[in-house]
């Protein structure tokens, strides 16, 4: 059986943590290991893509509203909302004040519950607010 090549682990962190066309060429536990060392690599191209577009808008004449909107959404969009559905699952968990195998159970649903629906949209104006600022200030 041939290794994983750290080229297979980008395509796995890429093709699995993104959506971005990547084509995942090996599916096995060794090429996730290799692709979880691949993440924080991911997530710097997400980053940087929501930080291009947010200065290319601002650079445009777009408000900073705007920008900072298109900037915190980029992430979300590239990554299919992978971290706000962690987040929103968490919230539901924690702020359903059942044991933690109810707890549990509430998390791994498919639906978002209220707690959830709360935190993600704090979470994104708060992100979004700190971002206007900088722009604001920065151009």
């Amino acid at each position: 059986m041939p290794r994983t090549s750290p080229a297979d682990g980008l395509r796995f962190a890429f093709g699995t943590l993104t959506a971005l066309p990547v084509k995942v060429t090996k599916w096995d536990r060794e090429a996730a290991r290799a692709g979880m060392l691949g993440a924080p690599l991911a997530g710097l191209v997400a980053g940087l893509c929501a930080a291009a577009l947010g200065s290319a808008l601002m650079a445009l004449g777009a408000g900073p509203l705007l920008a900072a909107t298109a900037t915190v959404a980029t992430p979300a969009a590239l990554t299919r909302g992978l971290h706000l559905d962690g987040l929103a699952d968490t919230a539901d968990g924690l702020g359903c004040a059942k044991p933690a195998d109810q707890a549990l159970r509430i998390m791994k649903q498919s639906d978002v519950g209220p707690f959830g629906v709360i935190t993600l949209l704090f979470t994104l104006l708060a992100q979004v607010a700190v971002l206007f600022q900088l722009y604001e200030a920065s151009w």
